[in-house]
């Protein structure tokens, strides 16, 4: 593991294949698997395209390929933080948990909403009878434990990070990972007591705006896996003095912005 921690997360030259060899080299089976992800997205497009029915006003493979986009995004940040981590350990029984409980848990939910796509039928909020309803509490277990896993990559890294105190871009890391547990798990559960709103709503999102829709505050907690450690690498590397207060100012924001969303999600779903 390289000492300094801005190379570790955003080396400064790099080019497509360069890229896809350092996701290889920190975690190759996140990275074959979020690339299958995104060549599944290929068929799933011509579907959407060909495949003209609708489940609630919007095309039954939406959901699929959002699901896989997200699942690809998902693995390959997971595999680039396992860079942060030394690269003798990178094969330890707590790493490799986090790495198939990811694979494991997010296929299942691809697998199986797509399965329903192609039946014409939901994936989610569907509990019209006993295998349903199992599978729509699985799918809420398979959650949990896809967002668990960045809980235990964050401790791992604490744990193995040589550099007291952590590094501003480090420490951003660990917000993000710790976030996307906390926030998504519990947007996540107040989501599967709410269903969204009919209708295509925003242009790819889907996301209704008006009201009675938490997928907003849903992709600010999925999302802090990314967002957070982005800003606090740029702080580190463009406000070096400022970094530390920063990190924590915009962490704050972010919760607060994630509350005001999740807040007015709920009252508007009554």
């Amino acid at each position: 593991m390289t000492s300094n921690p801005l190379q570790t997360l955003a080396p400064s030259a790099f080019g497509p294949r360069d890229l896809l060899n350092e996701l290889l080299n920190r975690q190759r089976a996140l990275t074959v698997f979020a690339l299958l992800m995104l060549a599944a997205m290929a068929p799933t497009l011509v579907l959407a395209v060909v495949d003209d029915r609708k489940l609630r006003e919007v095309s039954i493979w939406a959901k699929p390929l959002k699901f896989m986009a997200s699942t690809a995004l998902f693995s390959l940040t997971t595999a680039w933080f396992m860079g942060l981590l030394p690269s003798g350990g990178r094969h330890s029984p707590a790493r490799r948990a986090v790495v198939w409980t990811l694979i494991g848990s997010s296929l299942f939910e691809v697998v199986y909403i797509s399965l329903q796509a192609a039946l014409g039928a939901p994936s989610h909020y569907h509990i019209a009878d006993p295998f349903h309803a199992a599978m729509f509490v699985l799918m809420a277990v398979a959650a949990v434990l896809l967002t668990g896993t960045q809980a235990v990559l964050a401790w791992q890294i604490y744990r193995h990070s040589p550099q007291r105190p952590l590094p501003v871009a480090t420490q951003a890391v660990l917000a993000g990972l710790v976030l996307t547990f906390v926030l998504s798990t519990v947007s996540g559960f107040m989501l599967g007591g709410h269903q969204p709103p009919a209708g295509s709503g925003l242009p790819i999102a889907g996301w209704h705006l008006g009201g009675g829709d938490l997928r907003p505050a849903h992709f600010l907690g999925v999302h802090a896996q990314q967002l957070i450690p982005l800003a606090g690498l740029l702080l580190q590397r463009h406000l070096p003095s400022f970094a530390a207060a920063g990190l924590w100012l915009l962490t704050s924001a972010y919760v607060a912005g994630w509350l005001l969303l999740a807040r007015f999600g709920m009252l508007m779903a009554g």
